[in-house]
């Protein structure tokens, strides 16, 4: 396979990028990388108190809006505990710190799965679905969200009264199974925020709640592949602000199963078969030798990215494993810490969708976890689509001295974890350590 060098400097300043996994071509021309950010969160209006937990479907005033709970995660002084199945009727009994609840409206639904691959939910599932019916509650409790499901997809109100109890349980099938998750937080805006423009961000947590939220998002990933036979991967992904894709603007993410692994996966897998080092020598090496490392710690690293059509930060896990699960809760938690520390460099106000990649079930060759942050700055237009050419107004350098230089600031304030900062990062050779499990 030909060598392509990632990046190119030409001589009046213009940077060239080609992605060394993906092949996507990115130019950022000179003189737009210092170019102020334009915030995407909502306006500064007051909030209103008494509406405070109430802002969205995903506020813990308005818990019977989504789809009854998979498991919710509780915080008790050091504890935390996992609840799973929780009936309706103790919903109010505790606050969830983080929530899993099946996807109200699902890339590929219980149908799919049964139609094209035979599928049928589990005995723990119709049990659990039986349980949460046979109490009022729980019953009510679905026919408000199927409801709520069948008028948001164009049904007339008169329509849903005239149909049968089977035909408005038909809403519901997905409430109970299924391979499409959301990860919900507790807070919309931040503890004592006054203006509804203080979001709760991934980069507002605090380190620990933000691992908390990976390590069970990390849990829900392995259950997912344990969802159905065929499934091939389980794409992890946040979208954060309306201009990434989120339907509200609360901090959540979702998973999906698969039973592909799509085209780009394979091609990286055809890269990586050809050259199982790839990613210690063109991503984490390559970082290096350019001068983009931002951070790192006993268990990842962090570096500003290269060959995207956005902004992007880029966090390596360097354990000796590859699936997220079969890290220790130490190597989840220094993937964590970092990932928080970009979203905290980021910002709230940023755009940003967060995209975790891993080795798909049934590949052969070694694949590390990593996770990608990418702000969605700006809109592709008819030039890239006609050339395929991206141009991204922020190059990887300019790119990494405005993170670095904020990554510096939060740490001196102690609003991230512990690590290395810039020049403080030993990245000797081949730092990744997933080839050699």
């Amino acid at each position: 396979m030909e060598y392509i060098e990632p990046i190119r400097r030409l001589p009046d300043g213009t940077i060239k990028q080609v992605n060394p996994f993906s092949g996507t071509q990115v130019w950022t021309v000179p003189g737009r990388g210092n170019r102020p950010i334009v915030s995407s969160a909502p306006a500064p209006h007051p909030i209103t108190p008494a509406r405070l937990d109430h802002y969205c479907a995903f506020c813990p005033g308005r818990y019977l809006e989504t789809p009854p709970e998979k498991s919710r995660l509780l915080h008790d002084g050091d504890d935390w505990l996992t609840l799973t199945a929780v009936p309706a009727a103790e919903l109010t009994a505790t606050t969830a710190e983080f929530r899993r609840v099946p996807n109200l409206f699902e890339i590929m639904s219980v149908d799919y799965w049964e139609e094209n691959h035979g599928y049928r939910p589990s005995a723990e599932v119709r049990e659990r679905r039986r349980a949460y019916l046979a109490a009022p509650e729980g019953l009510a409790h679905v026919m408000q969200v199927a409801r709520g499901k069948a008028l948001a997809s164009g049904m007339d109100p008169g329509k849903w009264e005239s149909l049968s109890d089977d035909d408005r349980m038909a809403w519901a099938r997905n409430f109970f199974d299924g391979g499409h998750d959301v990860v919900i937080a507790r807070r919309h805006f931040v503890d004592g925020a006054e203006g509804e423009n203080e979001l709760a961000s991934s980069g507002r947590l605090t380190p620990e709640e933000h691992f908390r939220f990976t390590h069970y998002t990390v849990d829900a990933m392995r259950e997912l592949y344990d969802f159905a036979p065929d499934v091939k991967y389980v794409a992890v992904f946040q979208n954060w602000l309306r201009p990434a894709g989120a339907s509200f603007d609360h901090l959540h993410k979702q998973l999906v199963a698969i039973d592909e692994v799509g085209a780009a996966a394979q091609r990286e897998h055809d890269r990586v078969a050809a050259n199982p080092n790839i990613y210690n020598e063109l991503a984490v090496n390559y970082a290096s030798d350019q001068g983009l490392i931002l951070a790192q710690n006993s268990g990842a690293i962090a570096f500003a990215g290269f060959g995207h059509r956005y902004p992007t930060l880029e966090v390596f896990s360097t354990a000796p494993v590859a699936a997220p699960w079969e890290h220790s809760a130490a190597q989840v938690r220094a993937v964590s810490d970092l990932v928080h520390a970009c979203h905290a460099a980021t910002g709230a106000e940023v755009a940003s969708n967060e995209e975790w990649y891993h080795q798909p079930r049934g590949f052969d060759v070694p694949m590390p976890w990593r996770v990608m942050l990418k702000w969605r700055i700006s809109t592709l237009a008819g030039f890239e689509g006609s050339t395929k050419i991206n141009v991204n107004t922020i190059s990887p350098f300019d790119l990494h001295d405005r993170v670095l230089a904020r990554l510096i600031e939060l740490r001196r304030e102690g609003a991230i974890a512990p690590m290395r900062l810039g020049a403080e990062c030993t990245v000797e050779k081949d730092l990744l350590r997933y080839v050699s499990r």
